[in-house]
């Protein structure tokens, strides 16, 4: 089960995909790493989903990544009396903490925490935009605004305030629930929503300790402010384009995708493009040729993953819509542009054995034109390096830990295998070569480069290189 690409897809899993016959036909078209999201999930459908996976994965011989997305705070306005009502482009309207059904005048609006960081000439946004209000006065218990595009408002439809940091965490009492459940079904990430500052990445990580990988999805606009901050505390980063979009200028959302982008990549954290990549393929068995190149753009870029969410979730063509995404990335991936700008965006190794080796590894191997970069990784912070060095080899992860290889899953061009840790120098070489040769990744008589720690069975103690040649057997040949 070889990819031939190294970008890797995440699937959402939904009403058209929760059979583990289906969830089987996806991984074999081409996801790597499957998606819960919490906000339509169940804590007993999130145990048989997490079954299922974990059965495909038993099937096909390979570690899956699983992914559970937490909903976070949804903002809403209150209900009106009448049904929906008309705000026309001019009018007054007052969003207040009264109870009473609401009027063409006003709507109550349950979050406090909204009223009490308003500030004149703040914007609302509306049923994902499509109603946008501008605040004229407020107090903590009312905001008049001005309407500035109006249109049909109807009850319960979500707020966004992109101008104003709202003093509230980024997890509800649902979202702790819900961590709890999906830690105890030993999913590989959760995914935190709506982050606005590092304390909510440090709230999650307090919580999870080192139970999953913590991934931040950036669709605030107080979030770019403060992006390096969150990278930093995150283990992985996703462009959550949809609520960004709303929030922020369409026009702006391409740039910070290739800021966001470029600012994990630099920091060895996988980064995730989602939202709208097919849409069409929701209702339609093919995409547009504007998503064919949504999706080009982002692998051009050195994204480690581009994710479906509504096309595999819900959609008519969930199969067809990850086959199209993997021959998507595998066309961009044999373009002979795609290395160059790949290499190009290549940061500086940082002062670490870790990042040298890995560094040194890559540079070894397009200069030999080795068949492989082979690393050994009980945590997965090398794997993760080494991934970030973007090799033009393939790279190959060994690890000990299922959990490790299953999380790595996620992070550009690793095929991860499970295997027990190497008992000395010698018994390292020949695993690796056993392995590249039996996963049919290096051929007899090609070289491959192997990185490891020892002592081995240490994490983080990455501080040794060699390179093999692969036997008849597929064992090391001096």
């Amino acid at each position: 089960m070889r990819r031939n690409r190294r970008v890797k897809i995440l699937a959402t899993l939904g009403p058209s995909s929760s059979e583990q016959d289906i969830i089987e036909s996806l991984f074999r078209a081409g996801a790597d790493v499957f998606r819960i999201n919490m906000s339509h999930t169940n804590h007993d459908r999130l145990k048989m989903l997490v079954g299922h996976i974990r059965s495909v994965e038993e099937k096909v011989g390979r570690p899956i990544g699983i992914l559970a997305d937490l909903q976070g705070p949804k903002l809403r306005v209150g209900a009106f009396k009448d049904g929906p009502v008309m705000l026309e482009n001019g009018a007054r309207f007052v969003l207040d903490s009264d109870e009473t059904a609401g009027t063409v005048e006003r709507v109550y609006l349950p979050h406090p925490e909204i009223l009490k960081a308003l500030e004149p000439s703040h914007r609302l946004l509306l049923d994902d935009g499509k109603v946008q209000l501008r605040v004229i006065e407020c107090s903590p218990t009312h905001a008049v605004t001005e309407v500035i595009v109006g249109g049909k408002l109807s009850d319960r439809k979500g707020v966004s305030v992109p101008d104003s940091e709202i003093a509230t965490s980024a997890m509800t009492d649902k979202d702790r629930a819900d961590l709890d459940a999906a830690l105890a079904e030993n999913v590989d990430w959760v995914a935190l929503s709506f982050v606005q500052r590092p304390d909510d990445m440090a709230e999650v990580r307090k919580i999870v300790r080192g139970r999953a990988g913590v991934l931040a999805k950036i669709e605030k606009p107080q979030a770019i402010g403060r992006l390096d901050e969150i990278i930093e505390l995150s283990d992985a980063i996703m462009v959550a384009r949809g609520d960004l979009g709303v929030e922020m200028p369409l026009e702006k959302v391409p740039g910070l995708q290739k800021k966001i982008t470029r600012a994990a990549r630099k920091a060895g954290k996988p980064v995730v493009v989602a939202t709208q990549m097919l849409e069409s393929m929701i209702t339609a068995p093919v995409p547009t040729r504007a998503e064919v190149s949504d999706v080009a753009t982002a692998v051009y870029e050195g994204a480690d993953a581009v994710m479906l969410s509504a096309e595999s979730a819900a959609g008519s063509f969930p199969i067809e819509a990850v086959a199209t995404m993997n021959n998507i990335a595998q066309e961009v991936e044999t373009d002979p542009n795609y290395r160059s700008i790949i290499d190009a965006q290549r940061a500086t190794p940082e002062s670490t054995g870790a990042d040298a080796i890995s560094a040194a590894a890559r540079q070894i191997a397009e200069t030999l034109s080795l068949a492989a970069v082979v690393c050994y990784t009980t945590s997965g912070a090398t794997g993760l390096r080494a991934s970030r060095e973007r090799p033009a080899s393939p790279l190959i992860v060994l690890s000990p830990v299922v959990s490790t290889a299953r999380r790595l899953a996620l992070a550009w061009g690793t095929h991860c295998v499970v295997s027990e840790d190497a008992a000395s120098e010698q018994d390292m070489v020949d695993r690796a070569c056993r392995i590249s040769h039996s996963e049919e990744i290096a051929e007899a008589g090609q070289r491959i480069i192997v990185t490891a720690g020892v002592p081995f069975g240490t994490p983080g103690s990455t501080n040794m290189l060699r390179i093999a040649f692969v036997g008849t057997d597929g064992q090391s040949s001096v």
